[in-house]
């Protein structure tokens, strides 16, 4: 069944646009976790495993005999990944994601040993180390297992500490670029023209999801300037009808501007079922050289409901779109379905747009 959800809200520009050199930048590193109970990687089928802890071994000045079998259970590798925020300063901190890269079981309990975190450059920016928070739980007993959420990944809050700075002009540049989240001549536009009632002549619409904006000269002012460009608020710009239907989960949302012309939809619903029954055979003569078989006998039947011819009466606003396709009685699939049939048609005037 289709609902409807209204929201009304004021839109801020902070809440449109991006500031241009303003991101964050994303970090990756390999690692070794420690001090697993038992749940680490099977070193047989990881030889990564063993390699890098005889290498970490060796830098801490201990040498691993050449042909050692090394049987490890406490040890997993794993990858690291983390996300350098805007501005970032030496000595911050930043929150870490650790991944088992090997088939360990469960990476509770475990310690992250100093990982170096690169950038795209291939430049350290970064250090993680700590232990590790799993959020998933498991138990097991005489062969029956429960799991709730999985146990190869685990995070490490304020785990990674920043030792590299980025090179920065954001100071030194007279104009700063605001890109739109969503690609609109008109937002673009209504953005521009609420900076100039602020400040005169300060921004200009270069085009769809670009703003340029000119700075002050001083530090301070801009900082000021951008911090009050941000809370202005926007008036509301018309959106386009438009039909997102998600094929995985079969959720199908649409925004307030959509509308149905008169058309008349027919459906059924199919359904096939398949009885799979086993049946045992035994012979037929007592004491014969037969044997007893377990024979599969397997039952297929289609059933189709009739589908009846429902009018779908024209709609001026969401609000009637749902309840006209709420008289249908479909199913989340049926009903994408009849969505694109009916843009196809002509009688659907939204994009239609799948995800």
């Amino acid at each position: 069944m289709l609902t409807t959800v209204t929201h009304c809200y004021a839109e801020r520009i902070r809440d449109l646009v991006s500031i241009q050199g303003v991101r964050e930048n994303a970090l990756v590193g390999y690692g070794i976790v420690v001090g697993l109970d038992g749940t680490g990687d099977q070193t047989s089928q990881t030889p990564f495993t063993i390699q890098s802890i005889t290498n970490m071994l060796s830098q801490l000045g201990i040498t691993v005999p050449t042909g050692s079998n090394m049987q490890l259970k406490n040890v997993a590798a794993v990858m690291v990944t983390a996300k350098l925020p805007p501005f970032p300063h030496i000595g911050q901190q930043m929150d870490v994601v650790v991944s088992s890269l090997g088939n360990a079981k469960s990476l509770r309990g475990g310690t992250l040993i100093m990982t170096p975190l690169k950038g795209a450059d291939n430049q350290v920016y970064a250090i993680a180390q700590g232990n590790l928070f799993v959020g998933g739980v498991s138990a097991t007993s005489q062969g029956s297992s429960i799991s709730v959420n999985q146990q190869a990944g685990a995070t490490i809050p304020k785990g990674a500490t920043i030792e590299r700075e980025l090179n920065n002009q954001f100071d030194k540049q007279n104009v700063v670029h605001l890109h739109l989240n969503q690609f609109d001549f008109t937002r673009a536009l209504k953005i521009s023209d609420t900076i100039n009632r602020w400040r005169k002549n300060s921004a200009m619409a270069l085009d769809g999801s670009t703003v340029a904006v000119n700075m002050p000269t001083e530090t301070n002012e801009r900082i000021k300037f951008l911090a009050h460009i941000q809370d202005l608020p926007v008036g509301k710009t018309p959106v386009s009808a438009k039909v997102v239907i998600n094929t995985r989960t079969g959720v199908v949302v649409m925004n307030q501007n959509v509308t149905l012309d008169n058309c008349a939809v027919a459906h059924g619903n199919l359904s096939i079922v398949v009885n799979n029954q086993l049946k045992v055979s035994q012979p037929t003569t007592p004491l014969t050289e037969g044997s007893t078989v377990v024979v599969p006998e397997t039952q297929v039947a289609i059933h189709q409901e009739p589908g009846s011819l429902l009018n779908v009466p024209s709609s001026a606003n969401l609000n009637q779109v749902v309840n006209a396709l709420n008289v249908l009685g479909a199913t989340p699939d049926q009903l994408m379905s009849i969505l694109e049939a009916l843009k196809t048609v002509g009688c659907l005037h939204a994009s239609l747009e799948t995800i």
